[in-house]
């Protein structure tokens, strides 16, 4: 699996400067994630018009997905204070007060391929138990992972989980710690408003909003522990947007699409730019835009992590992630610290 990863380096200035910035690098992992068995048939990667990009990528022979997910789950593991910090609270409300927070990233493909992605399959052990903040004896999450890959794919065997679990399937992410092998089902968020309960979620990340609380709380209605992470929302609004962009230049094989489909008048001249290159190579074309973009709002760089299918014979789809990195979720250079355990008896302190 290849992350190409967008770290946000300065605040959104112009919309589109913004928008280009975020596309091109976008443009590029869609590029990348196309098999090499597609395109030798066609030719060599490096000269691919763009308007064969959408024609390639349609056949399904690789996929580019977005994943703001990773970024927490990458600075969950990197210990980066501003979040550990936050999780390790978030954690304390659900009982798990020993060791260091960890997380385990649980994928979940449109394919109906299933992967744990960037972690160590030692993690999950037999011992491994879900604290769903019900009563009764916690659940083995190993026990259960072929049935919550079974669950997301086939909604009528959704009964056979436990009851505490049986909205488990929905988890983006698995946070604890491997001290005392206890997890809790974790769901992130870019819109705090799209909130649901599901039996066996407990914590929800969220992004901290200007003029409201970002105190860690308990949502007793949703049975949810709400951890608000401060990140730049525009730079997130302006990725997911850049990124539809692309999806409707793929599918009308980079001539303007349909005013249905790209409304905004900002976002079509976005559009406009790569329309007017759709005969030129993906590269010389995202070369060729650069001068276009916002200088000094993202910086990229790529790296390979291990996946791990699980309950399924599909292989999976998506072969490169984009994965968005805001400011505030990523420490200042030099400041990438470990996280250490509170006081004698290795239990952090509860939250104020």
């Amino acid at each position: 699996m290849e992350i190409r990863e967008g770290r946000q380096s300065n605040p959104v200035a112009d919309e589109v400067g913004a928008l280009v910035a975020v596309t091109r690098p976008v443009i590029a992992g869609v590029l990348q994630s196309i098999s090499e068995e597609v395109v030798n048939a066609v030719g060599e990667r490096g000269r691919l018009p763009l308007r064969m990009l959408g024609r390639l990528r349609k056949r399904g022979d690789g996929d580019c997905g977005i994943a703001f997910e990773y970024a927490v789950h990458d600075a969950v593991i990197s210990a980066e204070p501003v979040v550990v910090e936050r999780v390790a609270d978030a954690l304390n409300k659900c009982r798990i007060v020993r060791g260091n927070p960890a997380s385990i990233l649980f994928a979940i493909e449109k394919t109906g391929a299933q992967q744990l992605i960037s972690t160590e399959v030692g993690l999950i052990t037999e011992n491994s138990r879900v604290l769903s903040g019900q009563p009764g004896q916690p659940v083995k999450l190993k026990k259960y992972l072929n049935a919550l890959a079974a669950a997301f794919r086939r909604p009528g065997t959704r009964p056979n989980l436990p009851q505490s679990i049986r909205g488990l399937w929905k988890a983006d992410l698995f946070l604890g710690s491997t001290e005392p092998d206890h997890w809790v089902g974790t769901t992130v968020k870019i819109n705090p408003s799209g909130l649901e309960a599901a039996s066996g979620l407990r914590i929800a990340i969220v992004p901290s909003l200007a003029g409201r609380s970002d105190s860690i709380r308990l949502d007793e209605q949703k049975n949810l522990v709400v951890c608000p992470l401060p990140h730049d929302g525009s730079f997130m609004q302006v990725f997911y947007e850049g990124w539809r962009i692309v999806q409707a230049l793929c599918e009308s094989d980079f001539r303007m699409p349909r005013e249905v489909d790209i409304p905004n008048p900002l976002h079509r001249e976005v559009a406009r730019i790569f329309v007017e290159r759709r005969g030129f190579p993906v590269m010389e074309a995202i070369a060729a835009t650069r001068k276009f973009a916002q200088p000094g709002l993202l910086t990229s760089s790529t790296e390979s992590v291990p996946n791990i299918p699980f309950a399924t014979t599909v292989a999976p789809g998506t072969s490169t992630v984009i994965a968005p990195f805001p400011l505030t979720l990523t420490a200042p250079p030099g400041r990438r610290l470990a996280c250490h355990d509170g006081p004698a008896g290795g239990q952090r302190p509860p939250v104020r």
